[in-house]
């Protein structure tokens, strides 16, 4: 073993027993929400006060830890779990992605897209592919990861440099996609409850960084291509291993058929958005004044992914057969349901940590006098972002959930920066990018254990390392795009997504 290969093992090492040590991410909230409780407390003994900036008005810290804290604690629990803007939405669009899911709509697409595609391209359709998966939550790391090894395999290419080129658009590209998936509405629900702690009007739509994630999705799918062409291929060589290519199979004559169904239903949903917001009387605008940008649609969106993947999703299982009757689809949704249940746990303790951070005013007073720091340090757009991309992806190394993460940076952050006069759709985009880096990269990645399993097939040597030293030029690949595509945006001013600007102003 090298120098260089046994440091960076020790260094994973490291990062591994560190991240292991920390509590399950729900019991790591409860104890944040009881550490704000404490601190609240602690902080009242000394009549710390700060200014508004906006307001004029003189902002002290919430004693939690009294009797009317006591009051406050056990009177709001409740509406601070079911109010939590991310759980509904989150809810609401699986129930929809469970339908597409259970039908095989999902994997029968993504199949048609790996198979269909010309030999010179398909590196770059397995990168995008990956991206795409997205959409439907986390069915790419399972489906599309072994997928990719056993196409490259077929076609007498490494079998790891396929899947290292779908893991790299499936976890490293997460934020990027062409549609809007379940992680878009949840993020934004993070973000808002963040922003409601300066100014409690402020809305953040699902589709807050929609522009900046379809532009990023063919750069991140080109940059993925070269690092597996140009490095991945060539480090790995010629394939020695026992494994023999699979036979990849076409689509059955029933998937085809419930693909056309699909298709169709697909394409009347479409024309029924298109009727609601194309006409200047569109039934999907605003009714007073015919805005799309504050609209009935535009406060849909997670309505729409929801119709979106039931209506797609129920054709196909009627033309492929896969659904024969109601309760099949009713099961399918129910299925959806069962894989949120530790999500639904984690939201109970995040509500409580994020009400309790509120209504101390902890989050108020953190933020101004963070935002005077950041002030008084002289860094200018660019660098601020760029110094965000980089903490995002460092705790990204040692805490994988993204919306875990965002809960606890979000009320943060986000009332930080725009004190400094940046929109909460800045911040939540310049998240995404540190956040998506380095997953490829993080044993605390929750589907890291199962890419390490998934090469062990192909490498009986393989191990964390092996996915480290496989990944790292594409998380410095994407990295650097991500990041001259955000200052691009940024420098030129083009919107993140609809309405949702860089600036902030009380």
């Amino acid at each position: 073993m090298s120098e260089k290969q046994g440091f960076l093992n020790r260094f994973l090492g490291v990062v591994e027993k560190v991240g292991n040590a920390l509590p399950h991410p729900a019991t790591l909230f409860a104890l944040f929400a009881i550490g704000v409780v404490f601190l609240s407390g602690f902080v009242s003994l000394f009549d710390l006060e700060v200014l508004h900036p906006g307001t004029g008005e003189t902002i002290k810290a919430v004693n939690l830890l009294s009797v009317e804290g006591l009051h406050i604690i056990l009177t709001t629990m409740v509406t601070n779990f079911t109010g939590f803007a991310p759980l509904g939405t989150v809810l609401v669009s699986m129930l929809g992605i469970g339908i597409a899911e259970s039908s095989g709509l999902i994997g029968t697409s993504l199949r048609l897209l790996v198979i269909s595609a010309p030999k010179k391209l398909l590196t770059f359709v397995l990168v995008l592919a990956g991206i795409l998966s997205n959409t439907a939550s986390e069915v790419g790391y399972v489906l599309l990861v072994p997928l990719g090894a056993i196409i490259f395999l077929a076609i007498g290419r490494h079998p790891i440099a396929g899947m290292a080129a779908t893991f790299a658009g499936v976890s490293g590209g997460y934020s990027a996609n062409l549609l809007l998936g379940t992680i878009d509405p949840l993020l934004a629900g993070l973000s808002e409850e963040a922003a409601h702690i300066i100014d409690t009007s402020y809305k953040v739509s699902a589709a807050a960084n929609y522009y900046f994630m379809f532009v990023s999705t063919f750069f991140i799918a080109a940059a993925g291509t070269w690092v597996t062409e140009k490095i991945v291929i060539p480090r790995l060589g010629e394939y020695e291993g026992d494994e023999k290519p699979e036979k990849l199979e076409k689509l059955k004559p029933e998937e085809k058929k419930g693909l056309i169904y699909a298709g169709v239903a697909a394409a009347l949903f479409t024309l029924v958005l298109v009727l609601g917001v194309v006409p200047e009387n569109g039934y999907l605008r605003n009714p007073e004044t015919g805005d799309i940008l504050h609209s009935p649609f535009m406060d849909g969106i997670v309505a729409f992914i929801f119709l979106g993947a039931a209506v797609t999703g129920i054709a196909y299982g009627w033309g492929a057969g896969t659904y024969k009757n109601d309760t099949q689809v009713m099961k399918g949704m129910g299925k959806a349901m069962e894989t949120l249940g530790i999500y639904i746990v984690l939201v109970f303790f995040a509500a409580q940590f994020v009400a309790y951070f509120k209504e101390t005013n902890l989050g108020l007073i953190f933020a101004i006098e963070g935002a005077e720091l950041l002030k008084a340090s002289g860094l200018g757009d660019i660098p601020l972002m760029l110094a965000f991309i980089i903490l995002s992806a460092i705790i990204n190394m040692v805490m994988g959930s993204a919306s875990a993460k965002w809960a606890i940076m979000a009320p943060v952050f986000i009332p930080m920066f725009m004190l400094l006069g940046y929109s909460p759709e800045l911040v939540q985009a310049t998240y995404r990018v540190g956040d998506s880096v380095t997953n490829i990269i993080s044993p605390m990645m929750s589907y890291f254990a199962l890419i390490v399993a998934f090469m062990e097939k192909y490498d009986n040597k393989a191990g964390i390392g092996t996915v480290i030293s496989t990944m790292l030029p594409y998380t410095f690949t994407f990295f650097i795009v991500w990041s001259v595509l955000l200052i691009i945006f940024l420098f030129f001013g083009i919107p993140l997504g609809p309405d949702a600007g860089f600036y902030f102003s009380l």
